[in-house]
């Protein structure tokens, strides 16, 4: 499998991990307050990835590698970066998930599901404004399709078939601020990415996780059973703690907005996890969006980008293979091990091939 192609699929898993948790957040919700639940996946994340890592280094050690490419798995956090990351956190690790339990509490977990692509549309209006990552007209295209297909599920009663008074639907737009965080957070996170991706997901869980739980008991919250604190924690791990390691490893190599695009697909996997916890005949407002989002999905899946551009000098670190980006000596000695992590420069190369933004693809236009 190509390397652009293993970072759409991993961005496509990522996707659906988390579009599996909407509904399941949905179900936790009548036994627990929003920031309750949001605080025990997160907290499941942080958990589980440290869990995760400790098992990593673990086996690492008993492996015993002499080679320094080796030993170095991934490439540290920089002092300059924690901003970033501090952001990200903030963002989407506190208020974005609150927001969003907060509009599960009256909106139906089949249009909150569908909701949820208007993450991969501000996401790529972050992109393009504020860090100038490229689009075409096929994009943009996909983009409004998209967009269109959030309106209709935003009007009061038109996913669920109500009679109610036309309207926006205050859960609606809770579901839809918390896109706009989640938006940020994934633009901040693209500074940071080609650090290792579980440490990232691990540092947010751990932040995010206690702030929502204190939030939730400050206002009065009561602990759950076990039962239900270990069913939040796993639904957290593997909807928010992995999807997030996955969505990280995507940014790397496709940049905020396609990545957002690819991870758009997220609600109609939510969609058919919620159809079948709560058997329901949507309106056909609700079938009118599910096609308009597909149809900007489809836009994104089938977008190529290819022009002759520029790599200017470049120094940094992260775990590659030497292909056409990386042909460099080795101040050490290097047993061939592959991929592999260390300090490397790229000198200046001029060529034509099909592209992302990924980290040695972020030249303007």
């Amino acid at each position: 499998m190509k390397p652009h192609h293993r970072a759409i699929a991993t961005a496509l898993f990522a996707a659906a991990l988390f579009g599996a948790a909407t509904p399941l957040a949905k179900a936790l919700l009548g036994a627990m307050p929003p920031f309750m639940v949001a605080g025990l996946f997160y907290l499941g994340s942080g958990a589980g990835l440290a869990t995760a890592m400790l098992i990593r280094r673990l086996r690492r050690a008993a492996s015993a590698p002499t080679s320094p490419s080796a030993r170095q798995e991934h490439a540290p956090l920089r002092l300059a970066e924690l901003p970033w990351l501090a952001g990200a956190i903030a963002a989407g690790g506190v208020a974005g998930p609150a927001l969003l339990m907060l509009g599960l509490v009256s909106t139906p977990a089949a249009t909150s599901s569908l909701l949820l692509n208007l993450e991969g549309v501000l996401t790529a209006l972050i992109a393009w404004v504020c860090f100038r990552e490229n689009f075409d007209t096929q994009i943009a295209l996909g983009m409004a399709a998209i967009v269109a297909g959030g309106v209709l599920l935003s009007w009061n009663g038109s996913a669920a078939g109500t009679t109610s008074a036309p309207g926006v639907a205050p859960g609606a737009l809770f579901v839809a601020a918390a896109c706009l965080c989640w938006a940020i957070d994934n633009n901040l996170t693209r500074k940071v990415s080609a650090n290792d991706a579980m440490t990232i997901a691990c540092i947010k869980g751990l932040v995010a996780g206690p702030v929502n739980l204190g939030v939730a008991l400050w206002l009065g919250a009561h602990w759950p059973d076990a039962a239900r604190i270990a069913g939040a924690m796993v639904v957290g791990f593997a909807g928010y703690g992995v999807s997030l390691v996955l969505f990280v490893v995507a940014l790397r190599h496709l940049g905020s907005a396609r990545t957002g695009a690819y991870f758009s697909v997220a609600p109609l996997f939510g969609v058919a996890l919620s159809l079948l916890i709560w058997p329901e005949r949507p309106a056909f407002t609700f079938w009118l969006a599910l096609a308009l989002m597909a149809l900007g999905v489809w836009l994104h899946v089938r977008e190529r980008h290819e022009h002759e551009h520029t790599h200017e000098a470049l120094d940094h670190t992260h775990r590659h293979r030497h292909d056409e980006h990386h042909q460099h000596e080795h101040d050490f000695d290097w047993d061939g091990t592959e991929p592999h992590t260390h300090a490397h420069r790229h000198l200046p190369l001029t060529h034509t091939h099909a592209h992302f933004p990924d980290v040695h693809h972020r030249h303007s236009h």
